[in-house]
């Protein structure tokens, strides 16, 4: 039988527990973000743990990745409309400290 999650936040939590999907989604609060420049901003994350965390919150629908077609290519993450929804829980979060 599959396991029914109740609580919205219960379910938050899981989706931004991932290792650096927190700090991804804080900064994607601002501006998009390319790939370098998320290697840069996080300090001791690495191209493989970015990447899956990159998909995750794709897959969740947080973040969307947009290819800009200049030379060279361009890759581009920003937050959804659904990500945008979660703007004000994370304010709130960050109040509590």
């Amino acid at each position: 039988m599959e396991e029914k999650e109740t609580c919205p936040a219960q379910r938050l939590l899981k989706i931004l527990s991932g290792k650096w999907k927190s700090e991804i989604f804080r900064l994607a609060v601002d501006a998009p973000l390319r790939f370098n420049n998320l290697l840069r901003l996080i300090p001791n994350s690495n191209k493989q743990s970015l990447s899956i965390a990159l998909k995750e919150l794709e897959e969740e629908g947080l973040l969307e990745k947009t290819t800009i077609k200049l030379k060279p290519l361009h890759i581009e993450y920003h937050l959804t409309e659904k990500g945008k929804t979660l703007i004000p829980i994370f304010q709130q979060l960050e109040g509590l400290s």
